[in-house]
C-alpha cells in the first residue's frame, strides 16, 4: 500500500493561485520524499498554468532527477489546433525543467472530446493527439503514456480497445464515487483491469469533500478508529485496491502531507468491519444531500434525454455538499451522458421533455433545475 502520490492542483499559496508559499511547499516536498514516496502529479492548467513551474522550483531544481517521478498532462479540453500540439508539449518540458516526463497523460478524455457531441469524432481524433503522444514516447520524451478519464465505463472500454498504447488510466475513485451512476468509478476500475492496464486514483478524498462528514457518519468511523482522520478512510479505501500505480491526494498543507504519509505508511487495508462502517457512513452522507438518495431511488427507470433521472439528481445533489460545489468531479459528466445517449450538445439547449413518475407525479421542474445547474457548472 506504499503507492501514495502528491497531487499538485491545490498547493499552498499566499495571495493568489500563482503566488506559491515556497517555504511551506518545499517542506512538503522534502518530507514526502523523505518518507519514501516519489510520485508528483501536475498538469498544463493547474494553478492557472503555474503548477508545472512550482514543480520545477520546489522539486526538480532541489532534488536529483532519479529521486522522483513526474506526471503531467496535455490539455485536451482546450481543443487546440494540431499545429499547436508540439509547442505545448515542448513548453511543458521547459516549464518542468526535465528532459522527459515519467508519466504523461492526455488530460480529461471524455465522450465529447473523443467522439464529439455528434458522435463523428472529437478533438482527440481530428488532431491526431494519440499519434503525437506515441511519437514523444518513441523519442524518449515520455516514459509511460496514459489518459485521465471522465466518462462512462462503456466509452472507456472502447477507448482501451482502440488504443493499446494506453498503459494506465487515471480515474476519480473514492467511496462515494465508487457506485455513482455518472462517475462510475467501480465499473471504470473493472474495465481498466479487464484490459490489463494499470490504475491511477485521483480525487481519493473527492477534492476534500470526504474529509468532513455529517456528525452521525463521523461518529460511526471514530468509534472504530478514534485516532485516524476522516480523510484517511477514503485514502485507505483506494490504497487497498489492486493494480493501482498510485493514489493521488491533493495536498495544501504540511499537516495534510503528514496525515497522508502516516495513512500510507500504516499499510492497513480496511477490515470487513471497517468496510461495513464506511458503507454506512457513505449512506448517511448521501442522505444529508439536498435530495436524499432514498428519494432519488424512487425514480428508478425514468429517463431524461436518454440519461437516467436518478443519475442526474444524484450528481446534482452530491455536488451541493462539496467544499466547492462548482468544482466537483460529478458536474463534468452529464454533457457526456447526453452526447453518448442522444448525440446532443447541451450547450445548444435541450428540447422540453416531461418527466412523470409511475404515480403521476410530475418532477420535470426538479430534473430541469438539476440539469441547468450541472450544465452551468460543467468544465
Amino acid at each position: 500500500m506504499n503507492n501514495l502520490g502528491f497531487g499538485m492542483m491545490r498547493l499552498p499559496v499566499i495571495s493568489g493561485p500563482e503566488d506559491f508559499d515556497y517555504p511551506q511547499l518545499n517542506q512538503m516536498v522534502d518530507e514526502f520524499l523523505a518518507a519514501g514516496y516519489t510520485y508528483f502529479d501536475t498538469s498544463y492548467v493547474y494553478h492557472n498554468g503555474a503548477s508545472e513551474l512550482a514543480v520545477r522550483k520546489a522539486l526538480v531544481e532541489r532534488h536529483p532527477r532519479e529521486s522522483y517521478t513526474v506526471a503531467t498532462k496535455f490539455p485536451t479540453f482546450l481543443e487546440v489546433p494540431e499545429s499547436d500540439i508540439e509547442g505545448i508539449f515542448a513548453q511543458q518540458l521547459e516549464k518542468l525543467g526535465v528532459d522527459y516526463v515519467d508519466y504523461y497523460l492526455l488530460h480529461n478524455i471524455q465522450n465529447v472530446y473523443y467522439d464529439g457531441f455528434d458522435g463523428t469524432g472529437g478533438v482527440v481524433k481530428t488532431t491526431n493527439l494519440f499519434e503525437h503522444a506515441k511519437q514523444w514516447k518513441a523519442d524518449g520524451k515520455i516514459r509511460h503514456l496514459g489518459i485521465s478519464f471522465h466518462s462512462s465505463a462503456k466509452l472507456l472500454d472502447r477507448v482501451l480497445e482502440e488504443h493499446p498504447e494506453i498503459e494506465f488510466v487515471q480515474i476519480a475513485l473514492n467511496p462515494i464515487d465508487w457506485d455513482s451512476e455518472l462517475v462510475q468509478a467501480g465499473p471504470c476500475y473493472e474495465v481498466i483491469r479487464k484490459h490489463g492496464r494499470k490504475v491511477i486514483v485521483m480525487e481519493a478524498v473527492k477534492g476534500g469533500g470526504l474529509a468532513k462528514l455529517p456528525d452521525e457518519a463521523e461518529t460511526i468511523l471514530k468509534a472504530i478508529q478514534p485516532d485516524k482522520s476522516i480523510a484517511s478512510w477514503s485514502v485507505r479505501f483506494a490504497l487497498g485496491l489492486e493494480d493501482v500505480i498510485t493514489v493521488l491526494s491533493g495536498m495544501s498543507t504540511i499537516d495534510q502531507v503528514r496525515d497522508n504519509v502516516a495513512t500510507a505508511n500504516a499499510s492497513d487495508p480496511l477490515s470487513a468491519e471497517e468496510q461495513k462502517a464506511l458503507a454506512e457512513a457513505m449512506r448517511i452522507y448521501r442522505e444529508s444531500a439536498p435530495i436524499p438518495q432514498s428519494e432519488i431511488d424512487q425514480y428508478q427507470g425514468l429517463l431524461y434525454h436518454g440519461v437516467p433521472v436518478t443519475a442526474i439528481l444524484q450528481a446534482y445533489s452530491i455536488c451541493q455538499i462539496q467544499p466547492d460545489p462548482g468544482f466537483s468531479d460529478d458536474n463534468n459528466y452529464l454533457k457526456n451522458a447526453f452526447a453518448e445517449a442522444e448525440h446532443v450538445d447541451f450547450r445548444e439547449g435541450l428540447t422540453p421533455q416531461q418527466v412523470v413518475t409511475a404515480d403521476g407525479t410530475d418532477i420535470t421542474a426538479k430534473v430541469e433545475e438539476a440539469v441547468a445547474w450541472l450544465t452551468a457548472n460543467t468544465f
